[in-house]
């Protein structure tokens, strides 16, 4: 049974909807203004530092914690459909994350649209991982890590990096990711009671403000339709209350057909991105020390 402290994001994802539907005509500034919430439910780390970083154009925001193996990155694309959200907005939850592994955190500020369209977000991701190679970090001491859409980017990225002969990080860690441009899994339907956020129709909307004039089969757009061999090993997290869990399911499948490494947690009534409430909720707490203890040994901190 879901902890009482586990209903905050409820709340949260409730106002919003509320909010939408009482103001159909919501201006893209205004909802990106109500997304800036997200880290409201999310406690503070406590002893890590926040210093913003130009990463070859990209913003970037670093999370430090204290102690930390400065050789050792976390690259974190945040969520928000590609529309909304920011590094502000989930700086607290990756550095809960940074903290538990005992690495830093790379918290990318990437392009969003519908100002900058597909394949904009992928190609400022490798931006910021070759600007890291370039710093002396080893790519098998980075992973990358990203929740919702930005999931999908800490997958997609992965992709690029390999079809453009980079070596490739030591492992990634998608939280809730929102891998299908086609909505074709199941759990869109048999979950749309329970999940209290994402419906069918805002995930389409969403989708079609990021692909712009881009094919929603675009392989670095949606993974379903890329070739995965040769992907690091996969750590992916998911809600049992989430519309989007088959996008989960079903990509396990076809990343484990490809020969690559994953392991999937499918965490009971929790909703889309639930690891919001570290600090806070039991749940998240948990599954953000599971992801740390996971990646540990990945990057050679075991």
């Amino acid at each position: 049974m879901a902890s009482k402290q586990a209903d905050a994001i409820k709340v949260l994802y409730g106002n919003w909807l509320e909010t939408m539907g009482a103001n159909p005509e919501m201006s893209l500034d205004e909802t990106r203004a109500m997304f800036e919430q997200w880290g409201d439910i999310t406690g503070e780390p406590g002893g890590v530092d926040y210093i913003e970083e130009d990463c070859n154009g990209v913003p970037c925001m670093w999370a430090n914690p204290k102690g930390a193996k400065a050789d050792r990155v976390l690259i974190c694309t945040h969520g928000g459909g590609y529309v909304c959200g920011s590094m502000y907005t989930h700086r607290k939850m990756f550095g809960h994350l940074a903290k538990a592994i005992g690495c830093r955190a790379l918290i990318l500020h990437y392009r969003r649209a519908p100002e900058d369209t597909h394949p904009a977000q992928v190609e400022d991701a490798v931006t910021v991982y070759r600007w890291l190679l370039d710093q002396g970090i080893k790519p098998e001491h980075i992973a990358t890590t990203g929740d919702s859409a930005g999931g999908a980017l800490c997958t997609t990225m992965l992709i690029a990096i390999r079809d453009q002969g980079l070596p490739v990080p030591a492992a990634g860690m998608p939280m809730s990711p929102y891998y299908d441009m086609e909505f074709t899994g199941e759990s869109m339907q048999t979950k749309a009671d329970v999940d209290c956020l994402v419906s069918k129709e805002i995930a389409q909307t969403m989708a079609a403000t990021f692909l712009g004039d881009a094919s929603p089969k675009d392989p670095l757009a949606n993974p379903f339709y890329a070739d995965l061999t040769g992907l690091p090993p996969l750590y992916i997290q998911v809600g049992g209350d989430e519309t989007l869990l088959d996008d989960s399911v079903r990509f396990e499948a076809k990343a484990k057909a490809a020969g690559v490494e994953v392991k999937m947690d499918i965490y009971p009534e929790m909703q889309h991105v639930f690891q919001f409430m570290a600090g806070m909720a039991p749940e998240a707490d948990e599954a953000i020390a599971q992801m740390a203890s996971w990646l540990r040994p990945k990057i050679g901190l075991a």
